[in-house]
This record gives structure tokens, C-alpha cells and sequence, in this order.
């Protein structure tokens, strides 16, 4: 059988391969359109049992073997795989797009809306009827025959330029390589990126180091390498990724360009201003000018400082470094130079203290205090070596959900740390399906006989990820299209994995979750200490540097004049609420994968609104002494079990007892 076919249990990874994919879509998709004119047949009086159900059953059949697609396509990428997915995405997307303008359905949701059993029916199943009503004139279900077309060519336009974005990062990423012969240059990297860096030279039968643009490489060569020049070299290919500075089958700047007049040309046909008015249609943000005053309310708060960390790093540089200009490729250096001055410990001694086993021990013992659930190891198929699996149990020792965490980045994965859904949680009947999710990361892998150490900073990515994690495994609706992560608005998706972020910042937490990796020790109080006090170092320059990431987003999306590009706007911005100015050759819109192949479009500004709404939750914790298990359990029960089944403003308000204000986050940003 055909295991992209069998949905019996968990995703049969030890022997899905590329030539499976054609068949499972062709069958999955001409099911979808039998079951669609069945259901259809039933219109004239349709019901949850004879409507919704069938449809939705299939529906989701399609979506769990094009996500085990989706997923393998982004980490274990092959030329094989990457034709297979393309091949198959303008049909997926083709029928996507068609369902969301099918007018007999549209027509029938309307009958649900207006029929005598509506009152009858959960608060639950009328919030999905009135997303689905919503949906459906979003996609274009209201336009003429000719309309419909053009929205649906639009539609198959966007998803494969997307496609064509990411794995021209990807590929970007994984062909450069940097040679070095002469050991002196590599003076200052920690021992296991050289070693790392040996290793991968020996395995392409070249000489001496090869360094890389994947994380566990570039962030230590910009971080720690003494060489200026090896940092700037980094930097410039780094900056240049995927541009016409590269080579040109990989440029993503005509993708940009193609992206941005498409979605307006969407957002036109729906009668949208713009593609930002479109994107907010569905999220908290009532509109591009709320967005925006927040932002800048939030740069004006956080500017001036910005200015000063700014200034500091320039006199340090020209004290203690003998730099006299500062560059981009000096700041992560003299910033790690300057907070070892001020702070008296540096990354590389924190990291030691944090041996992914210890971490993740930790991390899982955080998840038990709050919310009383036990993760222990299980199996299950996986796509590589180094993936692990585990089961969420209640007190009861029944599983409440499953996950596979997928930590060492690796050639063939995308960049980043994300969450995605394997299974979702939902009831028909007596049929039941526990949630299931996929956490990945790309950190450094064990190098020889040591395990794999992380910075604090990911120790907190993980955290973040595993916030998602909670969001969709610990939902409590049975109802598929509000089911974990389902159905919430999109600027409120952060909260609950910028939240858990607070946890590694608590002394009991980190206490139990550290262990050196030479000597065992645990991580000293001191220490601790000095990194708290460090917390806020250069908070003002990543605050703003969000912000000038958030408002390019809002406003490329509100419409390009004629005499703009990307480019441009974004040194507008820049000028506008950044203090580091890159040079003019860098190219960071050709790299923004979050909203040029992601789900953030219009919706960068999430990542701070959300920080509003996370950090206004959290300090309910700081109020009754940190990590609570009471308080846990609400947040679980107001937050995480809701999903999508009510507006995310109301579950806050549940939760908190009045609606979000600003003033926590400042705090935790030492902005006050």
C-alpha cells in the first residue's frame, strides 16, 4: 500500500519515497471531488452529519499526506523529492483554491447560518460556520465566472513562486562553502565549529576548513572569529543570499517583485485597497494604520535606546578593538566583546552548561509543573537518525498528544526553528484523533564524543517552538477547523510560544536544566545572575530592528508607488527607525522567507503584537512567584484548550481578567 495512503496512525517515514507522492495525490484528490458531489446532493438541506463531516474527512485525508510531503520537502530535501512536491503543488493548490470558490458550498454553509438548527448547534461549530462564510468571500466564491479564473490562476501563481523562493534560499545556502587553509584565521571560533568545519573540508576531499551560511558555521564565525576579514566575507554572502549578486538562476528578486504585484492584484479583485487590508481581514489588527501606529509607538519607545547601545558598541569598538569604523560584520563581534566587558561571561561558557539532554529534561519538567502532563520517549518512523519521539501523557498515564523533535541543522534542511502539524485533534463519533507535531530547529549537532550544547539563546528557540507545540497538542476541541492552532488569528499565534520564552529566564527552572559539559556542574547562581543583568543587552537594537522588519512588510503590502521598490522602501524605513545601516548591496528581501514563502505577509507585525499580549500573560506568573502550577492550568484551560473556538482577545480576557496593555513588555525590555 501506498503509505502516504495510510492513515491508520502515525506518518509511515521509514517508507515514504518520492515516486508515492503522484499516486497518493491523484487518489486523494479525485476522492475529495466525489465526496464533494455527494455532499453537494445534500444542499437542500444540509447538516453537520451529511455536510460538513464527509467533506472534512477527506479534506483532511488530503492535508495529512501533502503535509508529510510539505514536511520531508523541507527537511530531508532531495532533487527526487523537490520534483515530486513541485509537480504535485499547482494540483493541490488547484484544488484548494477551487473548493474556496464553490458556490454550492458556500450556499450551503449559508443554509447552516440560516436554518432553524443553528442555535442548536456549539458556540464551537457557529464560529466555524461563521469562519467558513468569511473564507469563502476571501477566496473569491462572490466572484464572476471570469474573476474566479483569474483569482485562481493568481492563486497557483503564488504558491509555486513561493515554492521557487525557498528553494532558491536553500539551495543558495547549501552550495557556498568558504575554504580556509591557514588555521590562524579561524583564531577566536569555539573548538567544536572548527572541528565541525575539518570534518566537512576531509568529507569533500578538500584542504584544511570549510565554513558554511547554516547557523551552527555563521553565527560563530560573525560572532567570535578575530579575522575581519573572514567576517566580512561571511557577511557579504550571507547578506547577498538568493539575489542578482548570486548566481542568477537563483536570484529571488523578480519573485519578489511577481509576489507582491499578485497579491494586489487578489486583493483588487475582492475589492480589498490592498493586499495588507485582505491579510487583516482575519487577525486581531483591525487595519495597516492600526499596525503601523503601533509600531511606531513602539519605535519611538525604543529608539532612543537603540541610539545608545549603538553608541556604546562604537566607542568599545574604537577603545578595545582597535576598530575605528564600525561595520555590520563587527557589531555581533564587538557585541559579544563588549557584553564579556560588561557582564563578565560570555555564550560560549553559558553553552557549555547546557547538554541537550539536561535541556530537554528541563524543558519537559517545566511542562509537568504547569500543566501535570509526563513526556516520555516513544517510537515511531522518522525521516532521520537524529530524530527523536515522544508521547504527552495526563496524570492518568493516557496520551494526550505526540511529537517528533528534529534539533541539528543539516544539508537538504531549511533554516530556522518551526512548528508544524503532523495530525490534528478532532472527534466524529466514535472516531478520535490525539494531536500530533513535528518541532525543528537547526543547532549544532554532538561533535565526537560530547552531545550537542546550545546557547541560551536556543534553549529559548526551543522553548518558543515547543510554546507552539503546547498550542496544538493541548486543545481540547474536537472540531477539526478550530482545533489547535486552527481558526486563531494570526497575530495571536505568537503568544503562546513567545511565552514560554519567560521560563528561561527563572533560576529554578534553568538550575535543574544545566549540567557542564567537562565537569557536571550545574550553572552557578553568579553566573545566573550576571545573565539576567545582561538580559536586556542591546534590547533597544532587536526591538527596533523587529519593528523595521514589521513595517516593511505592512507597507510593501499597502502598494508600491511607481518610482518604489522593495529596496527602496526598506532604506526609507531604515532611515526612519534603525540605527544599523547595512551596506547598500545587501539584500535582505530576498532572503525574507516569513513572508515571501511563509504564512507572515502582511503579518510580520505578529511577532511584536503577540510579545504585547505574551508578556502581559506572563507577568500573572511574576505576580504569584514564577512557575505556578495553578496559574498554569488556567492559562492551559482560557488559552491553549480553546484553539480557534472564540476570538483570541476573549480568551486573553479570560485569562488575564482584562484586555492587554503595553506596559509588561516595556518592562521586560527594561524600556521604562
Amino acid at each position: 500500500m501506498n503509505p502516504l495512503l495510510d492513515f491508520s496512525g502515525l506518518p509511515r517515514f521509514d517508507q515514504i519515497q518520492p515516486s508515492h507522492v503522484d499516486e497518493a495525490i491523484t487518489v486523494l484528490i479525485d476522492q475529495c471531488h466525489q465526496t464533494l458531489e455527494q455532499v453537494i446532493q445534500h444542499n437542500h438541506e444540509p447538516s453537520w452529519e451529511n455536510f460538513v463531516w464527509p467533506l472534512e474527512k477527506v479534506n483532511e485525508e488530503l492535508s495529512r499526506a501533502w503535509g508529510q510531503v510539505s514536511h520531508l520537502n523541507s527537511v530531508v530535501n532531495t532533487p527526487e523529492l523537490r520534483d515530486a512536491y513541485n509537480r504535485n503543488l499547482p494540483i493541490v493548490t488547484e484544488y484548494w483554491a477551487k473548493l474556496a470558490q464553490n458556490l454550492a458550498l458556500y450556499e450551503g454553509f449559508k443554509q447552516l447560518r440560516s436554518g432553524k438548527g443553528f442555535d442548536s448547534l456549539s458556540t464551537v461549530r457557529q464560529k466555524i460556520i461563521h469562519n467558513e462564510l468569511r473564507d469563502f468571500r476571501l477566496g473569491g466564491a462572490e466572484l464572476s465566472d471570469k474573476d474566479k479564473q483569474l483569482f485562481l490562476q493568481l492563486e497557483n501563481d503564488l504558491a509555486e513562486a513561493a515554492a521557487k523562493f525557498e528553494q532558491n534560499l536553500l539551495d543558495t545556502m547549501n552550495e557556498y562553502t568558504y575554504q580556509v587553509t591557514d588555521h590562524a584565521m579561524l583564531s577566536g571560533l569555539p573548538k567544536d565549529v572548527i572541528k565541525t568545519a575539518q570534518d566537512l573540508a576531509a568529507s569533500k576531499d578538500k584542504e584544511g576548513y570549510l565554513l558554511t551560511l547554516h547557523a551552527p558555521s555563521y553565527i560563530p564565525v560573525m560572532q567570535y572569529a578575530q579575522s575581519r576579514e573572514l567576517r566580512e566575507a561571511l557577511y557579504y554572502a550571507y547578506a547577498t543570499r538568493a539575489s542578482e549578486l548570486g548566481k542568477p538562476q537563483w536570484d529571488n528578486t523578480h519573485l519578489i517583485s511577481s509576489i507582491l504585484k499578485w497579491r494586489a492584484d487578489q486583493a483588487q479583485l475582492l475589492g480589498f485597497k490592498h493586499y495588507a487590508e485582505l491579510s487583516l481581514e482575519s487577525k486581531m489588527a483591525k487595519s495597516a494604520e492600526e499596525v503601523m501606529t503601533f509600531l511606531r509607538q513602539l519605535a519611538s519607545k525604543a529608539k532612543p535606546y537603540a541610539q545608545q547601545d549603538w553608541q556604546d558598541l562604537v566607542v568599545f569598538a574604537q577603545e578595545q578593538c582597535a576598530i575605528d569604523e564600525l561595520m555590520p560584520w563587527d557589531v555581533a563581534y564587538v557585541s559579544e566583546k563588549l557584553r564579556v566587558a560588561r557582564y563578565d561571561f560570555s555564550d560560549l561558557e553559558v553553552k557549555n552548561y547546557f547538554p541537550e539532554d539536561k535541556v530537554l529534561e528541563g524543558l519537559f519538567r517545566v511542562i509537568h509543573t504547569l500543566y501535570g502532563l509526563t513526556v516520555v520517549a516513544d517510537n515511531a518512523p522518522v525521516w532521520h537518525k537524529d530524530v527523536k519521539f515522544y508521547s504527552l501523557l495526563n496524570q492518568h498515564q493516557q496520551r494526550v498528544g505526540q511529537f517528533y523533535i528534529d534539533l541539528y541543522a543539516r544539508p537538504g534542511k531549511r533554516g530556522g526553528a518551526w512548528m508544524d502539524e503532523a495530525i490534528t485533534r478532532r472527534r466524529r463519533g466514535h472516531d478520535f484523533a490525539i494531536p500530533v507535531a513535528y518541532l525543528t530547529c537547526n543547532f549544532s549537532a554532538p561533535v565526537g564524543d560530547k552531545p550537542a550544547t546550545f546557547t541560551h539563546d536556543e534553549v529559548i528557540t526551543l522553548f518558543h517552538e515547543f510554546g507552539h507545540g503546547l498550542h496544538h497538542l493541548l486543545t481540547e476541541v474536537d472540531d477539526l477547523s478550530v482545533s489547535g492552532i486552527h481558526g486563531v488569528e494570526w497575530d495571536a499565534v505568537e503568544l503562546p510560544s513567545q511565552f514560554m520564552e519567560n521560563f528561561c529566564w527563572e533560576w529554578h527552572v534553568l538550575r535543574d536544566m544545566t549540567r557542564h559539559v567537562d565537569t557536571g556542574e550545574s550553572l552557578p547562581q553568579e553566573l545566573f545572575q550576571r545573565m539576567t543583568q545582561a538580559k536586556n543587552f542591546q534590547s533597544g537594537m532587536q526591538t527596533v530592528r523587529q519593528i523595521e522588519f514589521a513595517l516593511f512588510d505592512m507597507q510593501i503590502h499597502c502598494g508600491l508607488l511607481a518610482d518604489q521598490t522593495p529596496l527602496n522602501v526598506l532604506s526609507q524605513i531604515r532611515e526612519e527607525v534603525a540605527v544599523v545601516q547595512p551596506p547598500h548591496w545587501h539584500r535582505f528581501p530576498n532572503s525574507f522567507s516569513h513572508i515571501f514563502a511563509g504564512g507572515y505577509a502582511a503579518g510580520y507585525y505578529s511577532y511584536k503584537w503577540a510579545e504585547v499580549l505574551s508578556a502581559d500573560a506572563y507577568s500573572l506568573f511574576e505576580e504569584n512567584g514564577g512557575l505556578n502550577t495553578a496559574i498554569g492550568h488556567r492559562f492551559r484551560e482560557e488559552i491553549l484548550s480553546r484553539g480557534g473556538s472564540r476570538p483570541a482577545l476573549d480568551s486573553f480576557v479570560a485569562f488575564r481578567g482584562r484586555e492587554p496593555t503595553i506596559d509588561a513588555l516595556l518592562r521586560h525590555n527594561g524600556m521604562v
